[in-house]
Protein backbone atom coordinates (compact mmCIF):
# COMPACT_ATOMS: atom_id res chain seq x y z
CA UNK A 1 0.00 0.00 0.00
CA UNK A 2 1.50 3.36 -1.04
CA UNK A 3 0.65 7.03 -0.44
CA UNK A 4 1.75 9.57 -3.13
CA UNK A 5 1.77 13.37 -2.83
CA UNK A 6 2.05 15.27 -6.07
CA UNK A 7 4.89 17.80 -6.31
CA UNK A 8 2.40 20.59 -6.59
CA UNK A 9 0.70 19.30 -3.42
CA UNK A 10 -2.58 19.41 -5.33
CA UNK A 11 -3.41 15.68 -5.19
CA UNK A 12 -2.94 12.65 -2.96
CA UNK A 13 -3.13 9.12 -4.37
CA UNK A 14 -3.46 5.79 -2.49
CA UNK A 15 -2.57 2.69 -4.53
CA UNK A 16 -1.83 -1.00 -4.09
CA UNK A 17 1.72 -2.10 -3.62
CA UNK A 18 1.96 -3.49 -7.13
CA UNK A 19 0.66 -0.29 -8.60
CA UNK A 20 -2.09 -1.89 -10.67
CA UNK A 21 -5.05 -0.41 -8.83
CA UNK A 22 -5.60 3.14 -7.67
CA UNK A 23 -8.06 2.95 -4.86
CA UNK A 24 -8.40 6.56 -3.92
CA UNK A 25 -7.32 9.83 -5.41
CA UNK A 26 -8.01 13.14 -3.72
CA UNK A 27 -7.63 16.39 -5.61
CA UNK A 28 -6.89 19.53 -3.72
CA UNK A 29 -8.00 22.90 -4.89
CA UNK A 30 -5.44 25.15 -6.46
CA UNK A 31 -5.70 27.69 -3.69
CA UNK A 32 -3.16 27.70 -0.92
CA UNK A 33 -3.92 25.32 1.96
CA UNK A 34 -2.47 25.36 5.43
CA UNK A 35 -0.24 22.67 6.84
CA UNK A 36 -2.81 22.18 9.60
CA UNK A 37 -5.43 21.21 7.04
CA UNK A 38 -2.97 18.92 5.33
CA UNK A 39 -2.13 17.30 8.66
CA UNK A 40 -5.77 16.56 9.42
CA UNK A 41 -6.25 15.08 5.97
CA UNK A 42 -3.29 12.74 6.42
CA UNK A 43 -4.60 11.62 9.86
CA UNK A 44 -8.01 10.73 8.36
CA UNK A 45 -6.43 8.84 5.49
CA UNK A 46 -4.22 6.95 7.91
CA UNK A 47 -7.34 5.86 9.80
CA UNK A 48 -8.89 4.55 6.56
CA UNK A 49 -5.83 2.63 5.41
CA UNK A 50 -6.48 -0.59 7.45
CA UNK A 51 -9.96 -0.93 5.90
CA UNK A 52 -8.58 -0.32 2.45
CA UNK A 53 -5.97 -3.00 3.11
CA UNK A 54 -8.64 -5.55 4.12
CA UNK A 55 -10.67 -4.74 1.01
CA UNK A 56 -7.54 -5.21 -1.12
CA UNK A 57 -6.93 -8.58 0.49
CA UNK A 58 -10.48 -9.74 -0.36
CA UNK A 59 -10.04 -8.74 -3.98
CA UNK A 60 -6.66 -10.46 -4.20
CA UNK A 61 -7.92 -13.66 -2.58
CA UNK A 62 -10.99 -13.72 -4.81
CA UNK A 63 -8.76 -13.49 -7.82
CA UNK A 64 -6.36 -16.18 -6.62
CA UNK A 65 -8.73 -18.65 -4.93
CA UNK A 66 -12.03 -19.10 -6.68
CA UNK A 67 -13.14 -21.65 -4.07
CA UNK A 68 -12.84 -19.27 -1.17
CA UNK A 69 -16.03 -19.57 0.91
CA UNK A 70 -15.70 -15.97 2.00
CA UNK A 71 -15.23 -14.90 -1.58
CA UNK A 72 -18.27 -16.92 -2.68
CA UNK A 73 -20.39 -15.21 -0.07
CA UNK A 74 -19.15 -11.67 -0.65
CA UNK A 75 -18.25 -11.81 -4.30
CA UNK A 76 -21.77 -11.79 -5.78
CA UNK A 77 -22.80 -8.98 -3.46
CA UNK A 78 -19.79 -6.83 -4.10
CA UNK A 79 -19.52 -7.44 -7.81
CA UNK A 80 -23.11 -8.54 -8.49
CA UNK A 81 -21.75 -11.85 -9.73
CA UNK A 82 -24.74 -14.39 -9.91
CA UNK A 83 -24.55 -18.07 -8.83
CA UNK A 84 -25.15 -21.08 -11.11
CA UNK A 85 -28.44 -22.33 -9.56
CA UNK A 86 -30.54 -21.11 -12.50
CA UNK A 87 -28.27 -22.93 -14.92
CA UNK A 88 -28.46 -26.08 -12.79
CA UNK A 89 -32.27 -26.04 -12.79
CA UNK A 90 -32.25 -25.53 -16.55
CA UNK A 91 -29.98 -28.56 -17.01
CA UNK A 92 -32.21 -30.66 -14.74
CA UNK A 93 -35.27 -29.65 -16.75
CA UNK A 94 -33.55 -30.69 -19.98
CA UNK A 95 -32.62 -34.04 -18.45
CA UNK A 96 -36.14 -34.69 -17.12
CA UNK A 97 -37.59 -33.72 -20.49
CA UNK A 98 -35.28 -36.24 -22.18
CA UNK A 99 -36.51 -39.12 -20.03
CA UNK A 100 -40.19 -38.12 -20.03
CA UNK A 101 -40.84 -40.46 -22.95
CA UNK A 102 -38.48 -43.17 -21.71
CA UNK A 103 -40.11 -46.35 -20.40
CA UNK A 104 -38.81 -47.41 -17.02
CA UNK A 105 -37.60 -51.04 -17.36
CA UNK A 106 -39.77 -53.51 -15.45
CA UNK A 107 -36.71 -55.23 -13.98
CA UNK A 108 -35.14 -51.98 -12.77
CA UNK A 109 -34.53 -52.18 -9.03
CA UNK A 110 -35.81 -48.97 -7.51
CA UNK A 111 -34.78 -47.50 -4.15
CA UNK A 112 -37.40 -48.02 -1.46
CA UNK A 113 -37.24 -44.51 -0.08
CA UNK A 114 -35.28 -41.23 -0.16
CA UNK A 115 -32.53 -42.46 2.21
CA UNK A 116 -32.07 -45.54 0.08
CA UNK A 117 -31.86 -43.31 -3.01
CA UNK A 118 -29.08 -41.21 -1.45
CA UNK A 119 -27.16 -44.36 -0.54
CA UNK A 120 -27.56 -45.74 -4.06
CA UNK A 121 -26.31 -42.49 -5.57
CA UNK A 122 -23.17 -42.63 -3.46
CA UNK A 123 -22.38 -46.23 -4.33
CA UNK A 124 -23.40 -46.35 -8.01
CA UNK A 125 -22.49 -42.83 -9.10
CA UNK A 126 -25.39 -42.40 -11.53
CA UNK A 127 -25.10 -40.02 -14.44
CA UNK A 128 -27.85 -37.42 -14.93
CA UNK A 129 -29.96 -39.61 -17.25
CA UNK A 130 -29.69 -42.66 -14.99
CA UNK A 131 -30.68 -40.60 -11.97
CA UNK A 132 -33.68 -39.15 -13.81
CA UNK A 133 -34.89 -42.62 -14.86
CA UNK A 134 -34.58 -43.87 -11.29
CA UNK A 135 -36.51 -40.85 -10.01
CA UNK A 136 -39.22 -41.31 -12.64
CA UNK A 137 -39.60 -44.98 -11.70
CA UNK A 138 -39.97 -44.10 -8.01
CA UNK A 139 -42.63 -41.49 -8.75
CA UNK A 140 -44.58 -43.83 -11.05
CA UNK A 141 -44.48 -46.53 -8.39
CA UNK A 142 -45.75 -44.10 -5.74
CA UNK A 143 -48.54 -42.87 -8.02
CA UNK A 144 -49.63 -46.44 -8.71
CA UNK A 145 -49.63 -47.36 -5.02
CA UNK A 146 -51.63 -44.24 -4.11
CA UNK A 147 -54.15 -44.93 -6.86
CA UNK A 148 -54.57 -48.59 -5.85
CA UNK A 149 -54.95 -47.54 -2.23
CA UNK A 150 -57.66 -45.04 -3.20
CA UNK A 151 -59.65 -47.63 -5.14
CA UNK A 152 -59.29 -50.11 -2.27
CA UNK A 153 -60.57 -47.43 0.12
CA UNK A 154 -63.59 -46.81 -2.13
CA UNK A 155 -64.36 -50.53 -2.32
CA UNK A 156 -64.15 -50.90 1.46
CA UNK A 157 -66.40 -47.88 1.87
CA UNK A 158 -68.88 -49.39 -0.56
CA UNK A 159 -68.96 -52.64 1.40
CA UNK A 160 -69.37 -50.72 4.65
CA UNK A 161 -72.24 -48.69 3.20
CA UNK A 162 -73.97 -51.77 1.77
CA UNK A 163 -73.75 -53.87 4.92
CA UNK A 164 -75.89 -53.72 8.04
CA UNK A 165 -73.98 -52.61 11.17
CA UNK A 166 -74.04 -55.26 13.87
CA UNK A 167 -75.70 -52.85 16.31
CA UNK A 168 -78.65 -52.26 13.97
CA UNK A 169 -78.82 -55.98 13.15
CA UNK A 170 -78.85 -56.72 16.89
CA UNK A 171 -81.66 -54.20 17.39
CA UNK A 172 -83.80 -55.88 14.73
CA UNK A 173 -83.22 -59.38 16.16
CA UNK A 174 -83.97 -58.37 19.76
CA UNK A 175 -87.13 -56.51 18.79
CA UNK A 176 -88.28 -59.44 16.64
CA UNK A 177 -87.80 -61.74 19.62
CA UNK A 178 -89.74 -59.26 21.76
CA UNK A 179 -92.61 -59.37 19.26
CA UNK A 180 -92.92 -63.14 19.72
CA UNK A 181 -92.75 -63.07 23.53
CA UNK A 182 -94.35 -59.78 24.57
CA UNK A 183 -98.03 -59.17 23.88
CA UNK A 184 -97.58 -55.44 24.37
CA UNK A 185 -95.08 -55.42 21.48
CA UNK A 186 -97.78 -56.98 19.29
CA UNK A 187 -100.55 -54.53 20.13
CA UNK A 188 -102.46 -53.09 17.23
CA UNK A 189 -101.02 -49.99 15.59
CA UNK A 190 -102.82 -47.69 15.75
CA UNK A 191 -105.47 -48.63 18.31
CA UNK A 192 -108.85 -49.63 16.78
CA UNK A 193 -110.58 -46.35 17.61
CA UNK A 194 -107.95 -44.42 15.58
CA UNK A 195 -108.20 -46.52 12.42
CA UNK A 196 -110.46 -43.99 10.60
CA UNK A 197 -107.67 -41.41 10.91
CA UNK A 198 -105.50 -43.46 8.54
CA UNK A 199 -107.62 -42.29 5.61
CA UNK A 200 -108.64 -38.85 6.95
CA UNK A 201 -107.34 -36.16 4.58
CA UNK A 202 -107.56 -33.47 7.27
CA UNK A 203 -104.40 -34.98 8.82
CA UNK A 204 -100.81 -34.67 7.64
CA UNK A 205 -99.88 -38.06 6.19
CA UNK A 206 -96.20 -39.06 5.96
CA UNK A 207 -95.06 -42.24 4.22
CA UNK A 208 -91.75 -43.89 5.08
CA UNK A 209 -90.49 -47.06 3.36
CA UNK A 210 -87.52 -48.73 5.11
CA UNK A 211 -86.10 -51.86 6.71
CA UNK A 212 -83.87 -49.85 9.09
CA UNK A 213 -85.60 -49.61 12.48
CA UNK A 214 -83.16 -47.12 13.98
CA UNK A 215 -83.36 -44.82 10.95
CA UNK A 216 -87.17 -45.02 10.98
CA UNK A 217 -87.26 -44.03 14.66
CA UNK A 218 -85.13 -40.93 13.94
CA UNK A 219 -87.33 -39.82 11.03
CA UNK A 220 -90.56 -40.20 13.03
CA UNK A 221 -89.16 -38.66 16.22
CA UNK A 222 -87.65 -35.66 14.42
CA UNK A 223 -90.93 -35.03 12.56
CA UNK A 224 -93.01 -35.12 15.72
CA UNK A 225 -90.62 -32.97 17.77
CA UNK A 226 -90.36 -30.38 14.99
CA UNK A 227 -94.10 -30.15 14.36
CA UNK A 228 -96.32 -27.34 15.64
CA UNK A 229 -99.30 -29.71 15.51
CA UNK A 230 -97.97 -33.21 16.27
CA UNK A 231 -101.50 -34.41 17.08
CA UNK A 232 -102.31 -34.03 13.36
CA UNK A 233 -99.42 -36.23 12.16
CA UNK A 234 -100.00 -39.73 10.78
CA UNK A 235 -97.00 -41.88 9.84
CA UNK A 236 -97.40 -44.85 7.49
CA UNK A 237 -94.23 -46.93 7.95
CA UNK A 238 -93.80 -49.65 5.32
CA UNK A 239 -91.19 -52.37 5.71
CA UNK A 240 -90.38 -55.82 4.35
CA UNK A 241 -91.56 -59.13 5.77
CA UNK A 242 -88.38 -59.99 7.66
CA UNK A 243 -88.27 -56.60 9.45
CA UNK A 244 -92.00 -56.22 10.09
CA UNK A 245 -92.07 -57.82 13.58
CA UNK A 246 -89.11 -55.79 14.83
CA UNK A 247 -90.41 -52.53 13.33
CA UNK A 248 -93.85 -53.10 14.86
CA UNK A 249 -92.30 -53.86 18.25
CA UNK A 250 -90.31 -50.64 18.26
CA UNK A 251 -93.27 -48.33 17.66
CA UNK A 252 -95.56 -50.38 19.92
CA UNK A 253 -93.09 -50.13 22.80
CA UNK A 254 -91.98 -46.55 22.00
CA UNK A 255 -95.11 -44.56 21.05
CA UNK A 256 -94.66 -41.03 19.71
CA UNK A 257 -97.91 -39.68 21.11
CA UNK A 258 -99.82 -37.57 20.17
CA UNK A 259 -98.79 -38.54 16.62
CA UNK A 260 -100.21 -41.73 15.11
CA UNK A 261 -98.04 -44.48 13.60
CA UNK A 262 -99.10 -47.34 11.35
CA UNK A 263 -96.63 -50.14 10.55
CA UNK A 264 -97.31 -52.35 7.54
CA UNK A 265 -95.28 -55.00 5.72
CA UNK A 266 -95.25 -55.18 1.93
CA UNK A 267 -96.87 -58.61 2.28
CA UNK A 268 -99.93 -56.95 3.87
CA UNK A 269 -100.81 -54.88 0.79
CA UNK A 270 -103.30 -56.80 -1.31
CA UNK A 271 -102.51 -54.70 -4.34
CA UNK A 272 -98.79 -55.65 -4.38
CA UNK A 273 -99.13 -58.86 -6.36
CA UNK A 274 -96.81 -60.24 -9.02
CA UNK A 275 -99.49 -59.53 -11.60
CA UNK A 276 -99.43 -55.82 -10.75
CA UNK A 277 -95.66 -55.47 -10.56
CA UNK A 278 -94.21 -57.89 -13.13
CA UNK A 279 -91.35 -55.53 -14.00
CA UNK A 280 -90.07 -55.52 -10.43
CA UNK A 281 -90.01 -59.30 -10.34
CA UNK A 282 -87.97 -59.26 -13.54
CA UNK A 283 -85.58 -56.70 -12.04
CA UNK A 284 -85.06 -58.76 -8.89
CA UNK A 285 -84.58 -62.07 -10.71
CA UNK A 286 -82.79 -61.02 -13.89
CA UNK A 287 -79.33 -62.62 -13.82
CA UNK A 288 -77.62 -59.60 -15.32
CA UNK A 289 -79.27 -57.33 -12.76
CA UNK A 290 -78.31 -59.45 -9.78
CA UNK A 291 -74.77 -59.85 -11.06
CA UNK A 292 -74.53 -56.08 -11.61
CA UNK A 293 -75.62 -55.22 -8.08
CA UNK A 294 -74.23 -58.19 -6.14
CA UNK A 295 -71.26 -59.27 -8.25
CA UNK A 296 -67.59 -58.33 -8.28
CA UNK A 297 -67.54 -54.57 -8.81
CA UNK A 298 -63.85 -54.51 -9.74
CA UNK A 299 -63.77 -57.39 -12.24
CA UNK A 300 -63.90 -56.01 -15.76
CA UNK A 301 -63.60 -52.42 -14.58
CA UNK A 302 -61.01 -50.32 -16.41
CA UNK A 303 -59.47 -48.73 -13.34
CA UNK A 304 -56.55 -47.30 -15.29
CA UNK A 305 -58.95 -45.18 -17.31
CA UNK A 306 -61.27 -44.31 -14.43
CA UNK A 307 -60.92 -41.52 -11.90
CA UNK A 308 -61.56 -42.35 -8.22
CA UNK A 309 -64.52 -39.96 -8.17
CA UNK A 310 -66.10 -41.65 -11.21
CA UNK A 311 -65.46 -45.08 -9.68
CA UNK A 312 -67.11 -43.98 -6.42
CA UNK A 313 -70.16 -42.81 -8.37
CA UNK A 314 -70.40 -46.15 -10.15
CA UNK A 315 -70.11 -48.05 -6.87
CA UNK A 316 -72.89 -45.99 -5.33
CA UNK A 317 -75.02 -46.73 -8.39
CA UNK A 318 -74.54 -50.45 -7.75
CA UNK A 319 -75.95 -50.44 -4.24
CA UNK A 320 -78.19 -53.53 -3.77
CA UNK A 321 -80.93 -51.31 -2.33
CA UNK A 322 -81.75 -50.18 -5.88
CA UNK A 323 -83.31 -53.54 -6.72
CA UNK A 324 -85.27 -53.71 -3.47
CA UNK A 325 -89.06 -53.55 -3.70
CA UNK A 326 -89.02 -51.05 -0.82
CA UNK A 327 -87.07 -48.64 -2.99
CA UNK A 328 -89.60 -48.88 -5.85
CA UNK A 329 -92.72 -48.60 -3.66
CA UNK A 330 -92.98 -44.84 -4.11
CA UNK A 331 -94.14 -45.29 -7.70
CA UNK A 332 -97.23 -47.18 -6.43
CA UNK A 333 -98.43 -44.71 -3.77
CA UNK A 334 -101.78 -43.90 -5.44
CA UNK A 335 -102.71 -47.59 -5.45
CA UNK A 336 -101.34 -48.36 -1.97
CA UNK A 337 -103.22 -45.44 -0.38
CA UNK A 338 -106.37 -45.12 -2.48
CA UNK A 339 -108.18 -42.90 0.04
CA UNK A 340 -105.48 -40.26 0.48
CA UNK A 341 -105.19 -37.11 -1.64
CA UNK A 342 -101.87 -35.58 -0.59
CA UNK A 343 -98.88 -37.16 1.19
CA UNK A 344 -95.23 -36.40 1.97
CA UNK A 345 -92.92 -39.27 1.07
CA UNK A 346 -89.67 -39.48 3.07
CA UNK A 347 -86.45 -41.47 2.72
CA UNK A 348 -85.05 -43.08 5.86
CA UNK A 349 -81.75 -41.14 5.75
CA UNK A 350 -83.32 -37.75 6.45
CA UNK A 351 -83.89 -35.63 9.57
CA UNK A 352 -86.77 -33.16 9.93
CA UNK A 353 -85.82 -29.91 11.66
CA UNK A 354 -88.85 -27.72 10.97
CA UNK A 355 -92.63 -28.00 10.89
CA UNK A 356 -93.61 -29.46 7.51
CA UNK A 357 -97.36 -28.81 7.65
CA UNK A 358 -97.03 -25.81 5.24
CA UNK A 359 -96.15 -28.32 2.50
CA UNK A 360 -99.81 -29.34 2.34
CA UNK A 361 -100.70 -25.72 1.58
CA UNK A 362 -98.26 -25.35 -1.32
CA UNK A 363 -99.84 -24.69 -4.69
CA UNK A 364 -98.43 -27.37 -7.00
CA UNK A 365 -100.20 -25.82 -9.98
CA UNK A 366 -101.92 -29.06 -10.84
CA UNK A 367 -98.59 -30.94 -10.84
CA UNK A 368 -98.08 -34.27 -9.09
CA UNK A 369 -94.67 -33.98 -7.47
CA UNK A 370 -93.39 -31.07 -5.38
CA UNK A 371 -89.59 -31.48 -5.28
CA UNK A 372 -86.35 -29.53 -4.91
CA UNK A 373 -84.43 -29.12 -8.16
CA UNK A 374 -80.80 -30.23 -8.06
CA UNK A 375 -79.25 -28.27 -10.94
CA UNK A 376 -78.61 -24.99 -9.15
CA UNK A 377 -77.46 -23.91 -5.71
CA UNK A 378 -74.49 -22.73 -3.67
CA UNK A 379 -72.93 -26.19 -3.43
CA UNK A 380 -71.73 -26.71 -6.99
CA UNK A 381 -70.90 -30.36 -6.35
CA UNK A 382 -74.20 -31.44 -4.80
CA UNK A 383 -76.50 -29.11 -6.73
CA UNK A 384 -75.23 -29.65 -10.26
CA UNK A 385 -77.34 -32.59 -11.39
CA UNK A 386 -78.92 -32.58 -14.83
CA UNK A 387 -80.14 -35.43 -16.99
CA UNK A 388 -76.63 -35.92 -18.35
CA UNK A 389 -75.55 -36.88 -14.83
CA UNK A 390 -77.78 -39.95 -14.83
CA UNK A 391 -78.40 -41.04 -18.42
CA UNK A 392 -76.19 -42.51 -21.11
CA UNK A 393 -76.69 -40.09 -23.99
CA UNK A 394 -74.54 -42.19 -26.30
CA UNK A 395 -77.50 -44.60 -26.42
CA UNK A 396 -79.78 -43.67 -29.36
CA UNK A 397 -82.99 -44.15 -27.38
CA UNK A 398 -81.84 -41.75 -24.66
CA UNK A 399 -80.44 -39.23 -27.14
CA UNK A 400 -83.69 -39.27 -29.09
CA UNK A 401 -86.14 -38.72 -26.22
CA UNK A 402 -84.25 -36.79 -23.51
CA UNK A 403 -82.50 -33.45 -23.11
CA UNK A 404 -79.09 -33.65 -21.38
CA UNK A 405 -79.49 -30.11 -19.99
CA UNK A 406 -82.86 -30.76 -18.37
CA UNK A 407 -82.75 -30.09 -14.63
CA UNK A 408 -82.98 -33.09 -12.28
CA UNK A 409 -84.86 -33.11 -8.97
CA UNK A 410 -84.46 -34.98 -5.70
CA UNK A 411 -86.15 -37.91 -4.06
CA UNK A 412 -86.03 -37.96 -0.25
CA UNK A 413 -88.68 -35.40 0.66
CA UNK A 414 -91.49 -35.06 -1.86
CA UNK A 415 -95.00 -33.72 -1.54
CA UNK A 416 -97.21 -35.88 -3.82
CA UNK A 417 -100.68 -34.94 -4.99
CA UNK A 418 -102.14 -38.44 -5.31
CA UNK A 419 -105.43 -37.12 -6.64
CA UNK A 420 -103.66 -35.52 -9.61
CA UNK A 421 -101.34 -38.52 -9.95
CA UNK A 422 -104.25 -40.92 -10.57
CA UNK A 423 -105.10 -38.99 -13.73
CA UNK A 424 -101.68 -39.64 -15.31
CA UNK A 425 -99.79 -42.59 -16.82
CA UNK A 426 -96.71 -42.09 -14.60
CA UNK A 427 -96.60 -45.71 -13.43
CA UNK A 428 -96.89 -47.10 -16.97
CA UNK A 429 -94.10 -44.82 -18.22
CA UNK A 430 -91.91 -45.95 -15.32
CA UNK A 431 -92.49 -49.61 -16.19
CA UNK A 432 -91.83 -48.99 -19.88
CA UNK A 433 -88.41 -47.48 -19.25
CA UNK A 434 -87.47 -50.19 -16.75
CA UNK A 435 -88.17 -52.76 -19.47
CA UNK A 436 -86.12 -50.80 -22.01
CA UNK A 437 -83.18 -50.69 -19.62
CA UNK A 438 -83.37 -54.45 -19.16
CA UNK A 439 -83.46 -54.95 -22.94
CA UNK A 440 -80.45 -52.66 -23.26
CA UNK A 441 -78.48 -54.65 -20.70
CA UNK A 442 -78.65 -51.84 -18.11
CA UNK A 443 -76.96 -49.32 -20.40
CA UNK A 444 -79.55 -46.51 -20.34
CA UNK A 445 -78.72 -45.18 -16.87
CA UNK A 446 -76.61 -45.82 -13.80
CA UNK A 447 -78.47 -44.85 -10.64
CA UNK A 448 -81.29 -47.03 -9.25
CA UNK A 449 -84.83 -45.67 -9.05
CA UNK A 450 -84.31 -41.98 -9.74
CA UNK A 451 -83.54 -42.07 -13.52
CA UNK A 452 -86.76 -43.86 -14.57
CA UNK A 453 -88.66 -41.51 -12.21
CA UNK A 454 -87.04 -38.49 -13.88
CA UNK A 455 -88.59 -39.69 -17.13
CA UNK A 456 -91.93 -40.82 -15.68
CA UNK A 457 -92.54 -37.52 -13.86
CA UNK A 458 -91.53 -35.26 -16.77
CA UNK A 459 -94.05 -32.45 -16.96
CA UNK A 460 -95.46 -33.37 -13.55
CA UNK A 461 -92.90 -31.75 -11.21
CA UNK A 462 -93.39 -28.45 -9.40
CA UNK A 463 -90.08 -27.02 -8.05
CA UNK A 464 -90.20 -26.01 -4.38
CA UNK A 465 -87.87 -23.79 -2.37
CA UNK A 466 -84.46 -25.47 -1.73
CA UNK A 467 -84.66 -24.62 1.98
CA UNK A 468 -87.23 -27.39 2.34
CA UNK A 469 -84.73 -30.11 1.45
CA UNK A 470 -80.92 -29.95 1.78
CA UNK A 471 -78.99 -32.74 0.10
CA UNK A 472 -75.49 -34.21 0.16
CA UNK A 473 -74.77 -34.82 3.86
CA UNK A 474 -73.78 -38.39 3.03
CA UNK A 475 -71.07 -37.54 0.52
CA UNK A 476 -70.17 -33.85 0.84
CA UNK A 477 -67.68 -33.53 3.69
CA UNK A 478 -67.52 -29.74 3.32
CA UNK A 479 -71.23 -29.18 3.87
CA UNK A 480 -71.99 -25.69 5.15
CA UNK A 481 -73.05 -26.10 8.79
CA UNK A 482 -75.08 -22.87 8.88
CA UNK A 483 -77.07 -24.06 5.88
CA UNK A 484 -77.67 -27.38 7.62
CA UNK A 485 -79.10 -25.61 10.66
CA UNK A 486 -81.53 -23.59 8.52
CA UNK A 487 -82.87 -26.43 6.33
CA UNK A 488 -86.29 -27.91 7.05
CA UNK A 489 -85.13 -31.39 6.02
CA UNK A 490 -81.51 -32.54 5.82
CA UNK A 491 -80.72 -35.56 3.69
CA UNK A 492 -77.76 -37.90 4.26
CA UNK A 493 -77.89 -39.19 0.69
CA UNK A 494 -74.64 -40.89 -0.22
CA UNK A 495 -72.60 -43.65 1.37
CA UNK A 496 -71.65 -41.94 4.64
CA UNK A 497 -74.86 -42.56 6.55
CA UNK A 498 -74.93 -41.16 10.09
CA UNK A 499 -75.55 -44.61 11.62
CA UNK A 500 -72.36 -45.96 10.03
CA UNK A 501 -68.84 -45.54 11.35
CA UNK A 502 -67.90 -43.99 8.00
CA UNK A 503 -70.41 -41.18 8.61
CA UNK A 504 -68.99 -37.67 8.91
CA UNK A 505 -68.43 -36.91 12.60
CA UNK A 506 -69.27 -33.21 12.36
CA UNK A 507 -72.61 -33.96 10.62
CA UNK A 508 -73.71 -36.91 12.78
CA UNK A 509 -75.00 -34.85 15.77
CA UNK A 510 -77.84 -33.45 13.66
CA UNK A 511 -79.07 -37.04 13.36
CA UNK A 512 -77.97 -38.66 16.63
CA UNK A 513 -79.76 -36.04 18.76
CA UNK A 514 -82.97 -37.94 17.92
CA UNK A 515 -81.62 -41.36 18.95
CA UNK A 516 -82.95 -42.52 22.32
CA UNK A 517 -79.73 -43.81 23.86
CA UNK A 518 -81.48 -44.50 27.16
CA UNK A 519 -83.65 -47.14 25.49
CA UNK A 520 -82.75 -50.62 26.77
CA UNK A 521 -82.63 -52.15 23.29
CA UNK A 522 -80.36 -49.38 21.99
CA UNK A 523 -78.05 -49.69 25.03
CA UNK A 524 -77.87 -53.48 24.91
CA UNK A 525 -77.00 -53.44 21.20
CA UNK A 526 -74.27 -50.80 21.75
CA UNK A 527 -75.60 -48.57 18.97
CA UNK A 528 -72.94 -45.95 18.06
CA UNK A 529 -71.37 -46.51 21.48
Amino acid sequence: MQLHLSPSMRSITISSSNGFIDFMKIKIAARHISYRTLFHTIVILTFLLPFVFIFTAFVTLEGVNKCSSLGRRLGPKLYRRGDDSGKLVSELYKTFHQVSSVEVPDDLELPKNFSHLVTEMKSHKYDAIGFAVILKGMMERSEKEIRESKFAELMNKHFAASSVPKGIHCLSLRLTDEYSSNAHARRQLPSPELLPVLSDNSYYHFILSTDNILAASVVVTSAVQSSLTPEKIVFHVITDKKTYAGMHSWFALNPVSPAIVEVKGVHQFDWLTRDNVPVLEAVENHYGVRNYYHGNHVAGANLSGTTPRSFASKLQARSPKYISLLNHLRIYLPELFPNLDKVVFLDDDIVIQRDLSPLWELDLGGKVNGAVETCKGEDAWVMSKRFRTYFNFSHPLVAKDLDPDECAWAYGMNIFDLHAWRKTNIRETYHTWLKENLKSNLTLWRLGTLPPALIAFRGHVQPIDPSWHMLGLGYQNKTNIESVKKAAVIHYNGQSKPWLEIGFEHLRPFWSKYVNYSNDFVKNCHILE
